[in-house]
């Protein structure tokens, strides 16, 4: 039987694809492990959830990290996935120049109606993978959220479920709590 190889697009062919049209602005994709990945369609109850959650976080953080909603980070040369919300570094130019690192990552947040499978499977080992400290799943249907840390090289060591009467703190910063339930509307 022979044996068929995968392409793997970097970040900047990725790139080149955006820049030359071959993908379309118009196209809600994302860089995940050398493949261009389909984006799931927002529904009425996730984007609340994310306009709920950003604002909340925008307002708690608003001195010590910046809140980015549905943009770009850069994981890898293989990985630029894009997260519902992403409480990175301050930066003076607001990232104008480059997308967020790892290493300027304080917490990644997915919003998940339809997607928690995948929010669980695919993306929490991306970001292990990737180094990062914090990532929670908000699930819009169970109103809990879905905790995630101390990452390894495949998955996370540290996985629990919180309810909406909970609360939280980011790793980064311990001393401000998060009340979960904010984050929903």
């Amino acid at each position: 039987m022979t044996q068929t190889r995968v392409r793997l697009w970097t970040v900047n062919e990725y790139h080149l694809m955006l820049e030359t049209g071959i993908i379309t602005e118009d196209e809600r994709v994302e860089l995940i492990d050398g493949r261009v990945i389909p984006m799931s369609a927002k529904n009425p109850a996730h984007a609340a959830t994310t306009l709920c959650a950003s604002d909340y976080l925008k307002r708690l953080l608003a001195e010590v990290a910046l809140v980015r909603v549905q943009n770009p980070i850069h994981l890898s040369q293989y990985s630029e996935p894009e997260p519902d919300i992403a409480i990175v570094q301050i930066d003076k130019r607001k990232y104008s120049d480059r997308h967020p690192a790892p290493n300027e990552i304080f917490l990644l947040i997915e919003v998940a109606d339809t997607t928690l499978e995948t929010d669980r499977k695919q993306k929490a080992p991306l970001y292990a993978k990737a180094g990062i400290a914090d990532y929670w799943i908000l699930d819009v249907n169970q109103r809990q959220v879905y905790v995630f840390r101390e990452p390894g090289l495949q998955s996370y060591n540290q996985q629990f479920i919180l309810q909406e009467d909970a609360m939280l703190s980011l790793i980064a910063f311990p001393e401000i709590e998060v009340s979960i339930s904010q984050m929903f509307p």
